[in-house]
Formats: structure tokens, C-alpha cells, sequence
């Protein structure tokens, strides 16, 4: 739900003297939400590629872009928790007219290239679990419109269910296929050792640069920063230091139950088709359909798609509240949850129909990798902007970043920013 209607519709905290897990559970939620863009069908393909082609060497690389989103997250909450502003918000109050719209346009193409994603995982999952084709898979994801209006009336503490829910789901099913594909625990241990390795192989380095990109997702930042306002905390600096803290730990708990998903993706495709004639799969169905003759295990590849499902379902929702909170935060425009939800999936549909229609099925992965690519060029246009609001003393005060953390922040960005120009030059040129 939008957060200006926090008074309306915030969840309870506990007073401070209550226990420390009743006020903890009370914050737990925003995190979770957020994390499901780290988990989200644009993730798959480059974690899938990465471990067949270089078996757990890049799980160094996911670690790292986990590190990164952690400490972006984290400052997106202490933007929304300090100043009462989302991201947009603060973008439309603090940076001259001529900038807004330029941003808002940005966010809105990442928000389309992200549905797009979505698009094609629950389509793909359609196909591999009921044999629908991608083209009627694709229609079928329109309908989820009523899925979120549903959630969306029965309130926040209901969304945050429903996206822990099937989050669960996916980790219970990577878990499984996990202990199914028995990884050299020893090479998993290696594999969080960065390489220099890494740098100097370039196909490797390709991939690696690939996984950071699609991690870090722009809209996230706007969501977040909107999110942790819907918890009816004191509006006091004490009250404000005690949610800052809780927030995080949510944020940085839920992350690390991304890193275990991500790296499980990888984990099992380095088990399973590295070092066979199999290791160069990279498309999400070609996985699926040898997952389970590979590892022996007939229930490998139903997991795989349930997982796919749940994943491309939880970004619906999530996708859904972040261009809420964009179109309305920037233009001060709110359309119904339903329009706006319907005219997003229309616009990311329609890509993948006209694909399906030219080309057949086998061209859907490389428009997964696009929608990674478009994503990549948002990035900064959110990074950026947030480093500079809570490094600054006259809008964040008292909670205004420490110069070490700055310096850290800033250097992150550098690098990302880094990262995914080479990776829109490499896939361009």
C-alpha cells in the first residue's frame, strides 16, 4: 500500500519495553519483499550459466553483489525511516524539475524490463509444469492483475505473508535438489574464495559482471526506502534509531536467504552439468528438462518449476507496489492498483508475444538477458541519487552517513556502475 497512508494502514509495533522478538517480528516483512527482486526469473539465467560453465568458481561473485545489496538496502531504509520520504519522493523534492521526469521515465522502463522477466519465468514455469506453450503461457500471466488486487485489499501483513510464503517455497525446493545434486562441499567452500582468476578469464569475467548486474535491482531501492515507513514507530530521533535497527536486520536476514537461493541455483547447475557434455546449458528449460536424468532424481525438475513459478509470482506483486510507489512519488499521480498493474503487464506482454510470433519459443532467453541489460542502464539513475541524500548532513542530520560508510557506499557504486557499463558495452559491441 502507498506509505502516505501509514497512518491508516501501519502495522502495530510493540512499545519498547516489550520483548525484543515481539518488536523484531513487527518489522520483519519489508525486507522480505525486497528480496524477492534478488531471487526473480532474471537472476536464474546467469547463476544457471555460471555454474555450468565454471562450476562453483563465481559463487565468490554472488556473495559479493549480495554484500553490495545489502549495504544499498540498508541505506534505502534509512532514507524512508529518517526522512519520511521514499526515494521518489525524495528525488521530486530535493532535485531541480528537469531531473524528475528523466528518472521517473528511467525507473519505469527498469519497472517494464523487471515485469518482463516475470513474464517470461511464469511462462516458462506454465510450459515445463502443464505443457502450456510460452504464448499462452504469457496471456495467462495478464490474469495475475487479479491476483494482486486481491492481496492488495486484504492489506500489508497479508502481502508480506503471501511473499514469505512462496519465498519458503522456492528455498524448500532448492534445499531439496540441493541434497539431491551432492556438491563437493569442499569446491562450494573454494568457490566464496575470490579468484583472481576471475578477472583475467574473460568469458568468466562476462558471466560474473552478468550476476552483479541482474542482483542489484533499481526499482528495489524505491521500495524499500517506501516500505519500512508502514510500521507505526515513534517520529523521534530515538524511535527513529531503534526502527533504522530493526530494519535492517530485516533486510539483511532476508538477503542472506537470497544468497542461499542464488547460490543454490548455481550450486546445483555446477553439480549436475559441469565438466559434462551438458555444461554449456544456459537456457532455463534446457536446464529443467535434464535436471532430473542428470541428478537421478525424478522429482529434480518439478522442483525446479515450482520454484520458477513461485519466483515469477512473488515479483508480480512486488513489481507492482514499486511502480505504485514510483508513478506516485515523482508525479504525484495514483492510478488504481488494478490499471496500473494491467497497463505494466500489457506493456512488458507485448515483447515477448511479437518474439514468440517471429521466432518461435527458443528466442524467449535471450529476451530474458535483454530485460537484464535494460535493467543495468537504471541503475545509476537510483544509486546515485540515494548515496547523495544520506551522505548529506542537512537532509539526514544527526543520521547522516559516518565518512567511512560514505566512502564505502560511493565505492560500491563505482563499481556497479563499472560493471554494467562494460556489460551494456560487451553485449552492444
Amino acid at each position: 500500500m502507498p506509505v502516505e497512508d501509514a497512518a491508516r494502514g501501519a502495522v502495530a509495533v510493540p512499545a519498547r519495553a516489550s520483548f525484543w522478538l515481539r518488536r523484531f517480528l513487527a518489522f520483519i516483512g519489508p525486507g522480505y519483499m525486497v528480496a524477492v527482486g534478488y531471487m526473480d526469473p532474471g537472476n536464474w539465467a546467469t547463476d544457471l550459466q555460471g555454474g555450468a560453465r565454471f562450476g562453483y568458481r563465481l559463487l565468490s561473485v554472488i556473495l559479493l553483489a549480495n554484500i553490495m545489496a545489502v549495504l544499498l538496502q540498508a541505506l534505502a531504509a534509512r532514507l524512508g525511516i529518517v526522512t519520511g520520504r521514499d526515494l521518489a519522493q525524495a528525488c521530486r523534492d530535493w532535485l531541480p524539475r528537469w531531473a524528475n521526469i528523466p528518472l521517473w521515465l528511467t525507473c519505469e522502463v527498469a519497472i517494464i524490463a523487471c515485469d518482463l522477466a516475470e513474464v517470461i519465468g511464469t511462462a516458462v514455469a506454465l510450459n515445463l509444469l502443464f505443457g502450456l506453450s510460452i504464448m499462452v503461457g504469457t496471456l495467462i500471466s495478464v490474469l495475475d492483475v487479479f491476483l494482486v488486487l486481491l492481496l492488495m485489499q486484504r492489506g500489508m501483513r497479508a502481502l508480506e505473508a503471501f511473499v514469505i510464503t512462496l519465498l519458503g517455497i522456492i528455498a524448500v525446493c532448492f534445499g531439496i535438489q540441493l541434497v539431491a545434486a551432492s556438491p563437493s562441499i569442499g569446491g562450494i567452500l573454494k568457490g566464496f574464495v575470490p579468484s583472481p582468476h576471475i578477472l583475467t578469464n574473460p568469458d568468466m569475467l562476462y558471466v560474473a559482471i552478468g550476476i552483479i548486474g541482474a542482483t542489484v535491482m533499481p526499482h528495489n531501492l524505491y521500495l524499500h526506502s517506501s516500505l519500512v515507513k508502514s510500521r507505526s514507530y515513534p517520529r523521534t530521533e530515538e524511535g527513529r534509531r531503534d526502527a533504522l535497527r530493526w530494519a535492517t536486520w530485516d533486510s539483511t536476514l532476508a538477503l542472506t536467504l537470497a544468497l542461499f537461493i542464488n547460490a543454490a541455483i548455481l550450486i546445483v547447475a555446477a553439480a549436475a552439468f559441469h565438466g559434462t557434455k551438458y555444461q554449456n546449458v544456459a537456457e532455463i528449460s534446457d536446464a529443467w528438462r535434464l535436471l532430473s536424468p542428470v541428478l537421478g532424481f525424478g522429482l529434480a525438475s518439478t522442483l525446479f518449476a515450482v520454484a520458477l513459478l513461485a519466483a515469477g509470482t512473488n515479483s508480480t506483486v512486488t513489481g507492482t507496489l514499486a511502480g505504485q510507489i514510483v508513478m506516485e512519488g515523482f508525479l504525484h499521480l495514483r492510478l488504481p492498483y488494478w490499471l496500473r498493474r494491467l497497463i505494466t503487464r500489457g506493456i512488458a506482454v507485448l515483447p515477448v508475444i511479437v518474439i514468440v510470433a517471429l521466432y518461435g519459443q527458443g528466442k524467449v532467453g535471450d529476451l530474458l538477458v535483454l530485460s537484464q541489460i535494460v535493467l543495468s542502464m537504471q541503475l545509476p539513475f537510483a544509486m546515485i541519487p540515494l548515496v547523495w541524500f544520506v551522505s548529506s548532513r542537512r537532509k539526514m542530520g544527526a543520521f547522516r552517513l559516518a565518512p567511512l560508510w560514505a566512502v564505502l557506499a560511493w565505492l560500491v557504486v563505482l563499481v556497479i556502475v563499472g560493471l554494467n557499463v562494460k556489460l551494456l558495452s560487451d553485449a552492444l559491441f
